[in-house]
């Protein structure tokens, strides 16, 4: 079918004009081309399309049939053209942002105003995901950028760093009255860790690996573990006085400063992380995407 396209936008032409000399001027064409044109098709398709008149040329009943289907193609590749017109001329098109619930929260809302605010006709669906998760469809294709803590390994991604982050533990300080430990104890982490019940992300989530690995190298205990999926959870069960919640440092300010939540400060310390936007490196970004892109890198700039 797709070497006779041609043939149905002259037969089109024709059918909407009833004249082959309108349509050979509407196609910048001869009338001899044109009609050959049609003599072809017709031949393909073995049925004839038109008839002749005096005032030129008119579908036959096989013609009307396939002039609806021909219409209908037309109809829509036109209406794909004007779509794409607009998207450039509205700096329309979609942009899909895959981040963690914490991440979206106090990280992406921020740029995602004042985005929405230069960019309106942009549409935005942001699916939120652990981190691994957002690796992993950034790498298929299935979104556009994440919102991520910097992998080991970028691999095919361009990573663009926004700040870093400190994991802390904390607990409420009822809570760690009731463990009962002295101060020297309390920052000793072999002590804290098996005495505390510890609360986690759960193990597909990036920042539990890196927690993982830091327990792990520095060959520290834990007895007792809480898991959740969410940081925003950890957080409130470590205001309750449920254990010792592994968080974000800069999400916790507010209880920090008013007591609410303690940090424990260890005697081995936590390595800071990057966080940042990802896409997957290739030649052509969609228009919506590389407007973020610029956005955010200029915003940081600024």
């Amino acid at each position: 079918m797709e070497q006779y396209l041609s043939l149905y936008k002259i037969f089109y032409t024709v059918a909407n004009t009833g004249n082959i000399s309108q349509a050979a001027k509407q196609l910048y064409n001869s009338q001899p081309a044109i009609s050959k044109s049609i003599s072809r098709l017709e031949e393909n398709l073995n049925v004839k399309l038109f008839s002749r008149n005096s005032r030129g040329v008119s579908l036959t009943a096989e013609g009307r049939i396939l002039y609806e289907h021909v219409k209908t193609a037309f109809e829509a590749l036109e209406t794909g053209e004007e779509q794409i017109r607009r998207m450039h001329a509205l700096d329309m098109g979609n942009l899909h942002i895959g981040a963690s619930n914490t991440l979206c929260k106090f990280v992406l809302l921020p740029y995602l105003k004042h985005f929405i605010e230069q960019y309106p006709h942009i549409k935005i669906l942001i699916s939120c995901l652990s981190s691994n998760q957002t690796l992993e469809l950034l790498e298929s294709g299935k979104i556009d950028v994440g919102l991520i803590a910097r992998p080991n390994t970028l691999r095919s991604l361009d990573f663009y760093p926004l700040d870093t982050i400190q994991d802390i533990f904390v607990a409420s300080p009822a809570y760690l009255s009731n463990l009962g430990l002295s101060s020297d104890e309390m920052h000793c982490g072999r002590m804290l860790f098996e005495k505390a019940t510890l609360m986690l992300l759960d193990k597909k989530n990036m920042t539990r690996q890196y927690i993982d690995d830091y327990l792990t190298s520095n060959h520290l205990q834990t007895n007792h573990t809480i898991e959740t999926t969410s940081m925003e959870l950890l957080i409130e069960f470590a205001k309750i006085g449920l254990g010792v919640g592994c968080v974000i440092k800069k999400f916790v300010e507010d209880e920090l400063a008013s007591g609410t939540l303690v940090e424990i400060p260890l005697d081995i310390p936590i390595h800071r992380r990057e966080i940042g936007f990802a896409y997957v490196k290739k030649r052509h970004i969609e228009t919506a995407v590389q407007h973020f892109i610029d956005f955010y890198k200029t915003s940081k700039e600024n």
